[in-house]
C-alpha cells in the first residue's frame, strides 16, 4: 500500500509539473510575442526615420542639381553670345579658322581609317 501511495504521489507530482510547464510555456510565449511586437515597432520607427532622411537628401540633391544646371546653362549662353559676337566682328577670320579646324579634323579622322 505504501508503494501505491508513493506511485500516486509521483503521478500527482508529474501532473502538477506538467501543468506548471504548460503555464510557464504560455507565459513565455506571451512574453516573447510582446518583445517581438516591440522590436517590430522600433524597426518601423527606424525605417520611417531613414525614409525621411533619404527624402531630405533627395530634395537637397535635386535643388543642387537644378542650381548646377542653371549655372551651366547661363555659362553656355554667355559663351555662345561671345562666339557669335566675335564671328560677327571678324567674319573672314572666323571662316578661315573654322575651315582650318575642319581640315585638321578631317585629316585626323581620315588618318584613322587607313
Amino acid at each position: 500500500m505504501a508503494t501505491t501511495k508513493a506511485r500516486e504521489d509521483i503521478k500527482n507530482d508529474l501532473k502538477t509539473l506538467k501543468e506548471d510547464l504548460k503555464t510557464g510555456a504560455r507565459e513565455e510565449t506571451q512574453r516573447l510575442k510582446a518583445k517581438a511586437a516591440e522590436a517590430e515597432a522600433r524597426l518601423r520607427e527606424q525605417g520611417e526615420e531613414l525614409r525621411e532622411k533619404a527624402r531630405g537628401y533627395y530634395d537637397d540633391a535635386r535643388v543642387r542639381g537644378r542650381e548646377y544646371y542653371d549655372d551651366a546653362a547661363e555659362r553656355f549662353e554667355e559663351a555662345q553670345r561671345y562666339v557669335v559676337e566675335r564671328v560677327q566682328e571678324r567674319p573672314v577670320q572666323s571662316t578661315a579658322i573654322a575651315l582650318g579646324v575642319g581640315f585638321v579634323l578631317g585629316l585626323l579622322i581620315a588618318g584613322r581609317r587607313r
